[in-house]
């Protein structure tokens, strides 16, 4: 489930973290990086969960309105499409959900108002008013609306956001990434599947994992010989003015492209440049890429970067 993207991001955080803080030690900032990796995957969990608790809200409020003095005739007879969405039916009895959110203790419990007014800016939404009047009611137009949902009101409602960085400062980057994943695991449900589906795993395999650990470690190892690199390589610049995050990302992308064969260069330079357009300013990007483009044609000629395998792709 975790990019790569994800997890280059994450490390640069966790990086930044370490270097700012110099009496913390090697094996608690790695810790960290594992942990803030998890409370990813725990916002993946609670995103797949919130279309339950929309759900149980919304049936708590037409049993309210059925109570008062007057209801109308739509409040006696509410449209049910919603709190029958089959694929939330099928949100709210699979196993790998229920064990995952009992196991971690992820729940909405103790964000009952960010339920209400997400809630709000669903129903009023063209999104829902389209989806309570569609004639067709059948498991892919149920499928269709919560992907809707995800993408065009909860992306799109501007306290989401904020919302969620102040539950974890580990998911200020997430929402985005984690709601397409969401929007992933959702188009694979199937109708005669019962309660089966399968959610995604936290890694993609066992190499994204190991790649986690390594890319961390050995970007921290070869700090000392990474940065006299990187200031043979701006000899018309006082490294030490240098922002701290552009030396970071830098440093990654040394350690990245000649430590790790498998990955082509192409990659690793794109992701890097992206890394720093996101977390620097564009000019620190262009300063960047122009760095990382001189050392790694230099490094190739001295064979410092060797390329195997699925690395040998530069297309």
């Amino acid at each position: 489930m975790i990019s790569r993207r994800i997890i280059r991001t994450k490390i640069l955080q966790i990086l930044y973290a370490h270097v700012s803080t110099p009496d913390k030690s090697v094996s608690a900032s790695e810790n960290e990086l594992h942990f803030s990796i998890q409370k990813t995957y725990d916002l993946y969990h609670l995103l797949l969960m919130l279309p339950i608790e929309l759900s149980d809200y919304a049936e708590r409020m037409m049993e309210i309105r059925k109570l008062k003095n007057f209801p109308t005739e739509e409040e006696l007879n509410p449209n049910l499409r919603f709190v029958s969405n089959k694929i939330i039916g099928k949100l709210k009895n699979n196993n790998e959900l229920t064990t995952y959110i009992q196991k971690n203790k992820v729940n909405w419990v103790n964000s009952q108002e960010l339920v209400k007014k997400i809630y709000q800016s669903m129903v009023e939404s063209d999104v829902y008013k389209n989806y309570l009047a569609e004639k067709a009611d059948d498991f892919n137009v149920d499928k269709r609306f919560l992907e809707e949902f995800f993408a065009e009101v909860l992306l799109k409602s501007e306290f989401v956001f904020s919302e969620f960085e102040e539950q974890s400062i580990y998911w200020n980057d997430d929402l985005d990434f984690v709601v397409s994943m969401v929007l992933k695991t959702l188009k694979k449900f199937k109708e005669e599947n019962n309660f089966n589906d399968h959610l995604s795993s936290l890694y993609k395999d066992e190499e994204d994992k190991e790649f986690t650990v390594q890319l961390f470690r050995k970007t921290l190892s070869g700090s000392e010989e990474n940065r006299k690199t990187i200031e043979a390589y701006t000899k018309n610049w006082d490294v030490d003015r240098v922002a701290t995050m552009d030396i970071l990302i830098m440093e990654l992308a040394l350690t990245e492209l000649t430590a790790f064969p498998s990955i082509p260069i192409k990659v690793s330079l794109n992701e890097y440049i992206e890394l720093a357009k996101y977390y620097s300013t564009q000019r620190s990007s262009i300063f960047i890429n122009g760095v990382l483009d001189r050392i790694t044609k230099d490094f190739k000629d001295q064979g410092k970067i060797v390329k195997a395998g699925r690395g040998l792709l530069e297309g």
